[in-house]
């Protein structure tokens, strides 16, 4: 009764923000960004400000066990402070989903950010109402945020496109999530129909820094270093949040960060570490073989882009049956 008394007196201004302007996010992606993943990024390329997790899908009957939620999130997360410190905790809901609960549950862990995936454009979720079908129901969306927004009084951002169908209620949807007081809400700066097709409407998020007050952060087709330049040099926005350029350049951030020029000498090198330093995680949970190499495809699709060869290599690896043929491929570089 204490905690929800003193959430009940706060104030829907924005919290202060855990991150500084101009932040590299690691961006959450399903059936990736799970704790293996992200520790292997924290420990190779720490120049990222924060890594999210996949997305923890608020259940709609029965509420999670507490052991539920630790595990998705990774327990050496939880027990970590600093990894905890730079790990970003996303959920995903539905107006009619045990929303209070899970959330409680997440606060009562004592993790201090959580974010909202308003964005995930899968037909399963839209189908049930949640990711980025909220953009088309203001009305649920509303309802949504005032539970989350109730019931943690940490940091508290939301991740959208820039509509569902169409960019009708973007203006609406912003105003929406400042008046309920997101602390920062980061754009991909596509409708959920154009899923990844095209190019990102920067200009979109620019429009955003100009409608609210609340911090935006930027997201969508930022590959490179220059990309990340004038990204900030055009939106004026606040930080970015980086995925399929992450996949394909994980150490995107060092470069940033440093000033490093990427080469192939240097993409072959780091390629290499990146895949044996995830492999020596994965290798030691109670997995099948089959398992531990999907998992290794599924972090592949951009990786190879830059190289010489870097199709047919890529090609070759995706094919690949062994764990032996993948690092065969990989020594080859």
């Amino acid at each position: 009764m204490q905690v929800l008394e003193k959430l009940s007196q706060q104030s829907t201004a924005n919290l202060p923000l855990p991150f500084k302007e101009k932040s590299l996010i690691f961006a959450p992606m399903e059936g990736i960004t799970d704790i293996h993943y992200r520790e292997t990024i924290l420990e190779n390329y720490p120049e990222w400000d924060f890594v999210a997790t996949d997305f923890l899908r608020a259940p709609s009957v029965g509420p999670y066990p507490v052991k539920h939620v630790l595990k998705h999130y990774g327990k050496s997360s939880y027990e970590d402070p600093e990894k905890q410190r730079k790990t970003i905790y996303q959920m995903l809901t539905t107006e009619d989903a045990l929303t209070e609960d899970t959330v409680s549950k997440i606060r009562d862990l004592g993790f201090k950010w959580l974010d909202l995936n308003l964005g995930c454009p899968s037909k399963t979720v839209c189908k049930h109402r949640g990711g980025s079908f909220l953009l088309s129901d203001l009305q649920a969306l509303r309802k949504v945020i005032k539970t989350i927004r109730s019931h943690f009084p940490h940091t508290f951002t939301a991740k959208i496109r820039v509509g569902y169908k169409d960019d009708t209620l973007f203006k609406d949807i912003l105003r929406l999530l400042e008046d309920e007081g997101v602390d920062a809400i980061t754009i991909h700066a596509r409708t959920r129909d154009e899923m990844y097709k095209g190019v990102a409407k920067w200009e979109y998020v620019k429009t955003a820094v100009e409608t609210v007050k609340t911090p935006i952060v930027g997201n969508g087709d930022i590959w490179t270093v220059e990309d990340i330049k004038r990204y900030f040099e055009y939106t004026k926005c606040h930080s970015v949040m980086i995925a399929r350029g992450a996949l394909k350049t994980p150490w995107l951030a060092r470069l940033y960060r440093s000033g490093m020029l990427d080469n192939q000498e240097l993409r072959a090198q780091e390629i290499k570490r990146y895949y044996r330093s995830y492999f020596e995680r994965i290798d030691k949970l109670d997995m099948e073989e089959l398992k531990k190499i999907r998992r290794l495809k599924a972090i592949s699709r951009y990786i190879f882009d830059d190289l010489d060869d870097g199709e047919q290599k890529k090609r070759s690896f995706l094919l690949s049956k062994t764990r032996e043929d993948m690092f065969s491929i990989l020594d080859s570089l």
